[in-house]
């Protein structure tokens, strides 16, 4: 099932898909390591949810929700 990566829950693991953003902002989340097939896992959220910190290719790296609206996740 493919999903945006804000919907994920913590601790769950996905594929990610697609990087639906253009501009600086694609730029910006492909120079992260963040493109279609990357492994991530979701760590975990701050207290109100924003930012979501996720596990990719061994390091933590944290994401605004707008950001992550644009990443398209496989999931179990």
């Amino acid at each position: 099932m493919r999903i945006p990566m804000r919907q994920m829950q913590d601790n769950q693991s996905g594929t990610i898909r697609a990087v639906r953003a253009d501009g600086e902002l694609g730029r910006r989340i492909r120079d992260m390591g963040l493109v279609p097939g990357t492994e991530i896992r979701i760590q975990g959220r701050a207290p109100l949810y924003d930012p979501v910190a996720l596990r990719v290719m061994g390091f933590t790296l944290t994401l605004r929700n707008n950001e992550a609206d644009f990443i398209e996740v496989e999931v179990d």
